[in-house]
């Protein structure tokens, strides 16, 4: 796919509009393609379609489905290949470049289609997956919008066969101060709780696995991402015996840490880090004293007991 790096201005000819997917008529043709009649009664008109962009070789008389696009020197120009979406559709593409005037965006045609950065959610870079919304502007030039919550709550449908524990997968298509949106791969909608996400932050587009904890009358989910609390204790556990290792089996972190700190040096919660402590202490692996935590030989722990 070739990708636009500059704003054009939108050609129109006759009924034909740039962006444009339409049945036309090959008129006739020559060694570089078939030109299409653009019924202005002008063949000056006609709309080249390379052979390079047939699927197959054409003839005069021959109808075809094309999709409108502006070639590197602003004029009208035919492909076979079409877009996967249609104005007013929302589509999850991948973000082939960012310039200083917005970004680009693949949808499956012959040209990366504009993403201005009014229309933008975050820090949107070349590579990312997102949802977004395909419209024309004031301009009538063909352009995408990241803001498709309207959208999305028309194209989804309640999950009413969905139940607590259940997990499910999607993609975040919006975000709040609050938490994540996402629409799952049956299209239901759901929300996640920042305090469900274990690193706090999520980005748009991006695909997560959850585990369903409420299921509203509306037919919308809760999702978290965070561990069932038997399998988290045990993965915490594992993260405390880590930096145990690295410091030679001793460190100044206990039952009286500050919350603060446990978060910043472990990633995980006060009541998190007590579960998991108070886990290794009951299998014999730690102990503590004066506010340290100390592991535990096999021979210190025979004693212990």
């Amino acid at each position: 796919m070739v990708e636009e790096n500059k704003q054009v201005t939108v050609k129109t000819v006759g009924t034909h509009r740039v962006g444009d997917v339409c049945e036309m008529t090959v008129a006739r043709t020559n060694e570089i393609g078939a030109f299409l009649n653009a019924e202005t009664g002008n063949t000056s008109d006609d709309i080249l379609l390379h052979k390079l962009q047939q699927e197959t070789p054409l003839k005069v008389g021959d109808k075809v489905k094309v999709y409108l696009y502006l070639d590197p020197h602003g004029r009208m120009t035919a492909s076979c290949k079409l877009p996967k979406m249609r104005e007013g559709q929302i589509g999850y593409v991948k973000v082939l470049n960012v310039t200083k005037l917005g970004g680009f965006v693949d949808i499956g045609a012959e040209r990366g289609v504009f993403l201005p950065y009014s229309e933008m959610r975050g820090h949107v870079s070349p590579g990312q997956l997102v949802w977004v919304k395909l419209y024309r502007d004031k301009t009538g030039r063909q352009a995408v919008s990241m803001r498709v919550e309207e959208e999305m709550q028309k194209a989804a449908k309640p999950a009413h066969d969905v139940q607590r524990g259940d997990i499910l997968s999607g993609t975040i298509y919006n975000i709040l101060p609050e938490g994540f949106f996402v629409l799952t791969q049956e299209r239901y909608i759901a929300f996640i709780h920042r305090s469900e996400v274990p690193s706090g932050r999520l980005d748009f587009g991006q695909q997560v696995t959850g585990r369903v904890i409420f299921v509203r009358d509306d037919g919308r989910v809760n999702l978290s991402l965070r561990e069932i609390k038997e399998k988290a204790q045990l993965t915490d556990a594992e993260k405390i015996l880590e930096l145990l290792q690295k410091r030679q089996g001793t460190m100044p972190y206990g039952d009286t840490t500050p919350p603060n700190i446990i978060k910043d040096v472990f990633g995980i919660s006060k009541a998190a880090f007590k579960r998991a402590l108070g886990h290794l202490m009951r299998e014999g692996q730690v102990k503590q004293e004066e506010g340290w935590t100390t592991l535990l030989t096999k021979e210190e722990d025979a004693k212990e007991q």
